[in-house]
């Protein structure tokens, strides 16, 4: 009899690549044939192995070779006795009905997580214990949470929330609350006043300091939650507007996007509307609190508006570009630029008929005059959108505008224009300079109307209750660089016609 020495005992487990019904690297119409063992692992068929095949499956993704069945070792080290590799520790509990819920009103927690002792317990869900927090289905599901000291505000599509953290409330029989200490994780959830929410926009979330700002979709209300609750800021002159721009968002069957931030250098909340349909204008602009208004509209339409430190950022395309750079130029976003504007409504004594001869200001050199027109007639024998026209050149306000510009209106008598080297005495078409103050007379344009005897240039001025004036920056004045317009304003006289 002879004694054989094992060194030691080992158990192995087989495992195909590719399923039964995969297919080789042959034609896809060609079947994949029943899989086998290659037998050249070394474990013959006498002691359980299987018929040797050279089938060899590529994989489609990598292109690698690899054999139709391997082998692998259960034990580590392949040492006698060793620890055996199993599935490892399991989930904390097994459902009887795995079935999934989309509880779209709900919010779960986890265990604790301590990096500093090593507990992790995030994958730790005890139905034995109150994880759950619901809230009413009827104001939609959850948009967005965001987290606050000790608090946790819930956005949800039509109703804006809050929730204790790591405390909660006991309320006396008269209905008073305190707060206590308690090992709740979220406490009592409460609800703002107000059927205000986030609609299914909460890309339009922006937050400074204990002020919320978002966009109510179903509403079409811009909001503002701080801690005297909420509050309509597209009511401040605004709604129209709004209840317009929002109410197209999702329109041609598609979702569009609202991108809100806040602007950190000017302390303003920005807004970016982009309607879904490529035919509707695109819209951004910006609020500040300290005014309570509307501030300013953007050329730019952003992907994304965020601050970090005291910088201000906005992406397109795949690049982060910082605004109020010193070394960029003005009105210039993304590499495209676009002259600023203003409009200005003149509207005194707004119960008599006026002329408005004069327009002046007071600022930076490099400001046109694009057009000025008065308050509508109405229909009539001859329907006309306004009483009168301003319009020095006929033209188009970036090549021709109502009124030009200092330099851009300067000219000699030899007929040389700006930015040629003029020479004195020099001539101004549009804007003169008189003690730091820009003038210019306002030269009429309106078609003649029935009964009128003189008309267009043929008078100063132009008629009627009111008058918008839209003023823009140049094109030949210091471009890109900083203009200020401190203040405009219009001589007028009460018309003698009527």
């Amino acid at each position: 009899m002879a004694l054989i020495e094992i060194k030691y005992f080992n158990s192995f487990v087989l495992k195909r690549t590719v399923a039964r019904n995969a297919r080789l690297t042959q034609p896809s119409d060609t079947p994949s044939p029943l899989r086998v063992w290659n037998g050249s692992f070394g474990i013959p068929k006498a002691i359980g192995g299987f018929e040797q095949s050279s089938d060899i499956y590529t994989d489609p993704t990598t292109g690698l070779e690899l054999p139709l069945w391997i082998v692998e070792e259960s034990r580590i080290k392949a040492g006698y006795n060793n620890t055996s590799t199993d599935y490892g520790v399991r989930a904390y509990i097994v459902e009887e009905e795995a079935d999934a819920v989309d509880r779209f009103n709900s919010l779960i927690y986890s265990g604790i997580f301590n990096s500093r002792t090593g507990i992790n317990q995030t994958n730790v869900f005890s139905v034995g214990e109150d994880i759950t927090r619901s809230l009413s289905p009827s104001d939609g599901g959850i948009q967005k949470l965001y987290a606050e000291d000790t608090n946790l505000t819930i956005f949800q599509e039509s109703k804006v929330s809050r929730a204790l953290i790591d405390k909660d409330a006991i309320y006396s029989a008269e209905g008073g609350g305190t707060v206590t200490s308690s090992n709740l994780v979220i406490g009592a959830i409460q609800p703002y006043l107000g059927n205000y929410g986030m609609g299914n926009h909460p890309e339009s979330f922006a937050t400074y300091g204990y002020k919320k700002y978002f966009v109510d979709t179903y509403q079409n209300t811009v909001m503002r939650l701080d801690q005297s609750g909420l509050f309509e800021i597209s009511n401040y002159g605004m709604d129209a507007f709004f209840r317009t721009q929002i109410g197209q968002l999702d329109s041609a069957g598609g979702k569009g996007k609202i991108i809100g931030g806040w602007d950190i250098y000017n302390k303003e909340y920005v807004l970016s509307i982009q309607p879904s349909d490529a035919s509707l204008p695109k819209s951004t602009l910006s609020y500040d609190d300290r005014i309570s208004g509307w501030t300013s509209f953007y050329s730019y339409v952003p992907s994304n508006i965020f601050s970090v430190r005291n910088n201000f950022y906005t992406t397109t395309g795949g690049s982060v570009y910082r605004h109020y750079s010193q070394a960029a130029q003005h009105g210039n976003f993304y590499g495209t630029r676009t002259p600023s504007s203003v409009i200005f409504v003149f509207n005194p004594s707004p119960n008599i008929s006026k002329d408005f001869l004069t327009l002046n200001y007071e600022g930076s050199n490099g400001w046109q005059v694009d057009n000025i027109i008065s308050s509508e007639t109405g229909p009539g024998t001859f329907t006309s959108a306004s009483d009168s026209v301003s319009d020095l050149s006929q033209g188009n306000p970036t090549t021709n505008p109502t009124i030009w510009s200092y330099d851009q209106g300067s000219y000699d008598n030899f007929n040389n224009v700006f930015p040629a080297a003029l020479i004195p005495p020099i001539n101004h078409a549009g804007f003169t300079r008189k003690e730091n103050k820009y003038c210019s007379n306002i030269i009429n344009s309106t078609p003649a109307s029935e009964g009128e005897i003189i008309f267009g240039k043929q008078i100063s001025g132009i008629k009627g209750f009111f008058t918008t004036v839209t003023m823009s920056t140049d094109n030949v004045t210091d471009v890109g660089g900083y203009k200020e317009l401190f203040a405009v304003s219009s001589n007028f006289n009460r018309s003698n016609g009527f």
